[in-house]
């Protein structure tokens, strides 16, 4: 993977991806940037509908690369047109997904209203630039930062976890845990965007190294049935599911708290959830009469078979009325 800092690099960045027809993948946005492309797709919409990637795969004919601007959404739409075209793609993340490592994506079935996507995504690049960043809102800052945090930790204690991710895991909670306190406190604070941009970067490839756990099993599985914003599905699930895991993965816990420098990973990340403002389920448009329902999609989806304690669906409502 090649990676470049500052907006001003991209067309060096697309040539050494040997890319000279790309596609633009993104939203309106970020059409007004200006970018060393001719073509672009402005459809993306969150949670990448199957139609939303048909779409952006007409669009592709004849481009010889994809140059994603955006958040996850965009960044996954692009890599689900990649697996179809064989085309790289090149990354300029505006939020802190870490989409932009992992050739994994998500794609919603809008008719099952259940998420499922794919892998094989040829990523060539990514550009990162913490300007982009300046204007993102406070709740999709706070929730793509503790989606990021949660790669972090789910990393460490996952099945496929390994010495090389651990460290990426470990450096991106560090910059995670310290910056996002004073992102949130003034949005504007560049050297605490880059911070937080380093740590995404870090948490990114911890999670195409090593996978994902629970956390991220029951914040698709919400995102799937109600259109919730992963980000902050991931906000509230993070906490929970640390504690649930702590009986079976302690020391690794304790290592991400000792990275965050606090004492109880799990209280650190529930107050940085809620300096995001975010609180309950309840407040996100959740049924509690659905609960049970999503609790049987989560447990059987491959994030909570990766998890170090497997959860039964009766654990994983438990863990979703404490969330409600």
């Amino acid at each position: 993977m090649i990676v470049r800092w500052g907006l001003g690099k991209l067309p060096g960045l697309l040539s050494d991806c040997a890319i000279a027809e790309p596609l633009v993948v993104t939203t309106p946005r970020w059409t007004p940037l200006e970018l060393p492309a001719r073509r672009v797709f402005e459809g993306v919409k969150p949670h990448v509908p199957a139609s939303t990637v048909r779409a952006a795969l007409d669009a592709a004919d004849g481009a010889d690369g994809l140059l994603a601007v955006g958040g996850g959404s965009a960044i996954d739409t692009a890599k689900a047109v990649s697996v179809e075209t064989g085309v790289p793609v090149v990354s300029v993340p505006t939020t802190y997904s870490g989409a932009e490592w992992t050739s994994r994506y998500g794609v919603l079935d809008e008719e099952r209203g259940t998420k499922g996507g794919g892998s094989g995504a040829h990523l060539a690049g990514i550009l990162y630039d913490e300007e982009l960043t300046l204007s993102l809102p406070r709740d999709q800052t706070g929730g793509t930062a503790l989606n990021a945090l949660a790669h972090c930790a789910e990393a460490l204690y996952v099945n496929g976890r390994n010495d090389e991710s651990d460290r990426h895991a470990l450096a991106g909670a560090e910059l995670i845990s310290g910056s996002l306190s004073a992102v949130l406190e003034d949005g504007r604070n560049r050297e605490a965007r880059r911070d937080l941009l380093l740590g995404a970067s870090h948490a990114g490839a911890a999670l195409e190294g090593a996978g994902l756990g629970l956390a991220h099993a029951i914040a698709q599985a919400l995102g799937g049935r109600f259109g919730i914003f992963h980000g902050a599905a991931n906000a509230l699930s993070l906490a929970p599911t640390l504690r649930f895991n702590e009986p079976v993965a302690g020391p690794e816990i304790a290592r991400l708290a000792a990275a965050m420098g606090v004492g109880d990973a799990a209280a650190r990340a529930e107050e940085l959830a809620r300096l995001a403002g975010f609180q309950r389920l309840r407040d996100l448009g959740v049924p509690e009469d659905e609960l049970e329902a999503v609790a049987e999609v989560a447990a059987a989806r491959p994030g909570n078979r990766a998890n170090p304690r497997r959860a039964t669906a009766d654990e994983v409502l438990a863990l979703l009325r404490a969330m409600w």
